[in-house]
């Protein structure tokens, strides 16, 4: 289990545990959960890069403790 932290810059930030092998998709889906929005609204980003759902976060390397930036689309 890892860690991930998602911050909207809004004063939320949600912690999120999940496994290295669910893919973007899942984590948006936990995140959903709560903050009671709609999945498919978030978008995760670090700087210019734009996660993509169907890759899973171990394609990307995200390790425990990675710091999501959260939008809303």
């Amino acid at each position: 289990m890892i860690e991930v932290l998602a911050n909207d810059r809004l004063g939320k930030k949600i912690k999120v545990k999940c496994l290295p092998e669910d893919s973007v998709g899942d984590l948006k889906k936990l995140i959903a959960l709560q903050t009671g929005t709609s999945y498919e609204k978030i978008v995760l980003k670090k700087g210019y890069q734009v996660y993509k759902d169907h890759i899973t976060l171990d394609d990307y390397e995200i390790h425990n403790g990675f710091n999501f930036e959260l939008y809303y689309n």
